[in-house]
């Protein structure tokens, strides 16, 4: 078995529990690897995620007094004030997983999607342990996805086994990435509703910057008679 990343060589440390676990469910990545993948640990925004250098306050009666100063201008949004309830990630944007992303998403290099597996799967778990929720990934374009060959917010959506529907479609192909992040703020729906959906919605993509993708996605969804929206991203940057 091989690393997927630095395609090296994994041997297993010799024991019969050990081997029999390694080749049964053998894991994506050697240790050196899985390391470098920056989790998110510690305190945490609890409205998107976004890493804190404080632990939030127990004294506080509220937990919007601990929202990072994104999630503020969200909940003070005339539109978008509540439509998503909670966006949980699993890995901070660090030069490794920038490497990562630019060969996984941008190359073409689809397998590397299972680097992510026991990471997301463990997050989800531990963040979502009773919802019974239905998976919509944020959709490209339908150029984009020419251009690309999978969609990543669907392929990540693949790894958590849930009921998934694709509810949404782009009408817009603008790059939030050349946004600033004003613009990204300001920005309009770029998604239509293909398929309501009336149970609670787990929109699923790759990156978390603003959160503008996710909180128009979850507006679309809520305004048709979904209950509740959360996301999962893979990366809060």
């Amino acid at each position: 078995m091989y690393c997927l990343w630095c395609h090296e060589e994994m041997i297993p440390e010799i024991t019969w529990r050990n081997v029999f676990q390694f080749f049964a469910d053998p894991p994506p990545l050697c240790t050196d690897c899985q390391q470098k993948l920056p989790l998110i640990e510690g305190p945490v925004c609890p409205g998107c995620s976004r890493p804190s250098k404080t632990r939030p306050s127990k004294t506080r009666p509220s937990e919007k007094e601990n929202l990072c100063p994104d999630c503020l201008k969200w909940n003070a949004h005339p539109n978008l004030s509540g439509m998503l309830k909670q966006n949980v990630s699993v890995y901070s944007y660090s030069a490794f997983m920038k490497e990562v992303m630019a060969k996984w998403k941008y190359r073409g290099d689809y397998e590397l999607v299972h680097m992510f597996k026991n990471s997301i799967q463990k997050r989800y778990k531990e963040q979502f342990p009773k919802q019974g929720l239905t998976a919509v990934p944020i959709p490209l374009s339908e150029a984009r996805q020419k251009e690309r060959g999978f969609n990543q917010a669907e392929a990540l959506a693949g790894l958590l086994k849930l009921p998934l529907t694709h509810a949404l479609t782009r009408i817009k192909n603008e790059k939030q990435a050349k946004k600033s992040r004003a613009e990204r703020l300001k920005s309009s729906n770029p998604f239509q509703i293909t398929q309501a959906v009336q149970s609670p919605v787990l929109l699923i993509d790759d990156l978390y910057t603003t959160g503008a993708t996710l909180h128009w996605a979850a507006s679309l969804l809520k305004s048709n008679g979904t209950p509740e929206i959360y996301s999962f991203t893979l990366i809060r940057s």
